[in-house]
Parts: C-alpha cells; structure tokens; sequence
C-alpha cells in the first residue's frame, strides 16, 4: 500500500497562523472587526489537527496562536465585573484584530509589489490563450485553500474498505512526476480535482496532496482560482 507516514512537507515555507485567521474570516464571510471567536477558535484547531494528519510540519506560532485563541475565546465567555460593565470594558479581541489588519496591509502591498504578468512570464500556455481576458482573472491561491479542496475530495471519496486492495508501491519523488507530467501536458491548466480521480485510498489521496505542496514549494506549479471558492486549477511554471 502507499505509505506516507515517514513523509513530513514544512508548513512554515507556505504560510503562518495568521493567513490561517483570515483564510477563515473570509470563508466564514465575518466582519474582521467582530470576529465570532468561539466559531473561529473552534475552526482553527480543526485545521490544526487536519494538518498534523496531513503530515504537515506545524510551526510553533500556529500552537501559540491556538494558545492565544483560547484565552480569547475565555475571556469573552467569562462575564465582566461590574466595574468593566460599566465602562464597557476593553475588547479581548482588540489586540488580533489589530494584528490581522496590520498583516492583510502588509500582504496587499506585498502582493501589489511583486505582481507579475503570470501568463506571459512564468506559465506554459497553448496558441493565444495569453491574450485571454478570462484568463488575466486567475488568482493565485494559498495552502489553506487547498487543505479546504482536500477536505472535501476526502468527504467524497467513495473508497471501499470491504475488500483488500493491493497497491503498487510509490514515493513520494514519483507523484510528484507523475503529477508535474500531468500538469505540463494540460498547459491551459489541470484541475486540482482530477488529480484525486483514479485514487484508491486515503493514503493515496494525501500522497497526491503532499506531492503537489513539494511541487509549490520547488516553484514547478502554481495553483489558482478564477472566482472565490471555485474550482483549483494548477499550472507548470517555465522553470519546471
């Protein structure tokens, strides 16, 4: 069978807990100025636990964070004293608030900064498809979003489990040619769907996944949407 125990992929090359945070105020579709920390925290710890089964390599920050989330979500199921009822009291989730909003500034400019011209610079494209419009609207998404694509391939994975199934061996350094292959040969870009499509276990499917992160993380592919929450499509960049 498809063993991916020893395989760990580090998370922190990819993005911290605070991309986490905002990933999901934006899924939730939540005010960043009143955050429904309860529900948040409760979310957050849900990723935390999906990326350690994912093998992810979890940095310290994203425990600190959790730390963090859960003194918040105390402080405002406690009730106030009398005296802070009064004055109204400090907000316990003034503070990341703050930190949220300084952070999503700093990755607006950053993302303004380093802007480039994806189609013509840096991915593999068929006749003139590079002066499309449509494609100009791709956005290029992050870890979280795919971890949330993952999900739910793995709630729709009809995988029986009432016979024995004998799989070839394979390792990681394999899927991920496999998947660079694919990759190159849909140059108008694969969807992140159809990788999971002849998968016949759960360790198959989170192979595949941990091969298309080393991917990212060796800027072979990059991974982008066209709309919010729709369809991941992945494209080989030229130096892959």
């Amino acid at each position: 069978m498809v063993t991916v125990d020893p395989y760990t992929v580090k998370l922190e090359i990819f993005e911290g807990p605070l991309d986490l945070l905002l990933h999901l105020i934006r899924r939730n579709q939540v005010d960043i100025y009143d955050i429904p920390i309860a529900t948040i925290t409760d979310q957050y710890l849900d990723y935390l636990s999906m990326m350690r089964s994912l093998n992810l390599d979890v940095a310290g920050e994203f425990l600190l964070m959790a730390a963090t989330l859960l003194q918040i979500k105390s402080k405002t199921l406690l009730p106030l004293p009398p005296e802070e009822e009064e004055e109204g009291g400090e907000d316990p989730r003034a503070e990341l608030v703050n930190r949220l909003l300084e952070y999503q500034k700093y990755k607006e400019a950053a993302a303004r900064f380093h802007e480039r011209d994806m189609l013509e610079r840096d991915i593999f494209v068929q006749g003139n498809q590079a002066e499309g419009s449509e494609d100009r609207r791709l956005v290029e998404i992050g870890v979280f979003e795919l971890i949330e694509a993952l999900k739910d391939v793995l709630n729709r994975a009809s995988i029986e489990a009432a016979y024995d199934i004998t799989l070839d061996r394979i390792t990681i350094e394999e899927r991920i040619a496999q998947i660079l292959e694919a990759v190159k040969l849909e140059r108008s870009g694969l969807l992140f769907s159809s990788l999971f499509s002849g998968a016949s276990s759960k360790e198959d499917i989170i192979l595949t996944f941990l091969a298309l992160l080393e991917l990212i993380k060796m800027r072979m592919i990059k991974v982008y949407q066209r709309t919010p929450f729709g369809p991941i499509e992945i494209f080989a960049l030229s130096g892959g």
